[in-house]
């Protein structure tokens, strides 16, 4: 082979790869990471996770104004049929609702479903009640204490009525407390809350996600960066024991 035609070669292969590389990331997996602490224990601050984007309708790509003209309206897109929708207690990534900019859909949420559309909703301090009956059995897990928030944190495991299993934390000094409803979710319409309960921007700040604003399910966790730990302490900043862990 001449030199000239080696490169020539080498050259579409690359494009061949980057172009397998970009329909992988916006139709079937993609890494995502996780800047806040809402959805802690469950996902960490520092998580890296892949998103399978083609369970709930791969889309193509979702941009508000067209591309280098300085039009502001928002481009149309195409959503591919779905392999399953959503269930309640599913942790979903999503297009975040922003009161200000229906339009916008820039910024990625992370949150667990706790209704789907015809439920009622209803929060009562650090209760969750979904059609008049408490979110699921609920166990006291116990107080630890969080590093991060610099308080004490109480613990509740919640098994759903679907038999899904997941923690919600408590801070033992609350702030605030964010009442809701009862209200109904609409049809297409799902209710997202946070598992790190009294830290979490979601449904009950801005109500419902819509159900083209679903964007993927996370599935498994592939690196995990510890914050509290220098960077120059490489192994240790690496939370070894989330590496490869299933996200629920």
């Amino acid at each position: 082979m001449k030199p000239k035609n080696k490169w020539i070669e080498m050259t579409k292969a690359i494009l061949i790869a980057l172009f397998a590389a970009l329909i992988l990331r916006q139709f079937v997996i993609a890494s995502y990471n996780v800047p806040t602490g809402s959805m802690k224990d469950t996902i960490l601050v520092g998580d890296f996770m892949f998103v399978n984007k083609f369970i709930y309708g791969a889309r193509t790509p979702v941009w508000v104004g067209i591309p280098f003209t300085g039009i502001g309206a928002e481009v149309p897109f195409y959503q591919f049929p779905a392999i399953s929708e959503p269930q309640r207690n599913d942790i979903l990534v999503f297009d975040w609702p922003n009161p200000e900019r229906p339009a916008d859909r820039s910024t990625d949420y992370i949150k667990r479903c706790v209704a789907v559309g015809g439920q009622t909703v209803e929060v009562r301090g650090e209760s969750l009640f979904i059609d008049g009956q408490p979110e699921g059995q609920l166990v006291d897990q116990g107080v630890k204490y969080d590093i991060e928030d610099k308080q004490n944190v109480k613990y509740t495991g919640v098994l759903a009525s679907n038999h899904k299993k997941y923690s919600i934390r408590h801070y033992t000094r609350t702030f605030h407390s964010r009442s809701f409803g009862p209200e109904q979710v609409p049809p297409g319409n799902f209710f997202m809350m946070g598992d790190n309960r009294d830290n979490s921007l979601d449904s009950r700040s801005w109500k419902f996600v819509s159900r083209d604003r679903v964007g993927g399910k996370p599935l498994m966790i592939w690196l995990s960066w510890d914050g509290q730990v220098p960077g120059y302490m490489f192994y240790e900043k690496i939370r070894w024991d989330r590496l490869g862990e299933i996200v629920r």
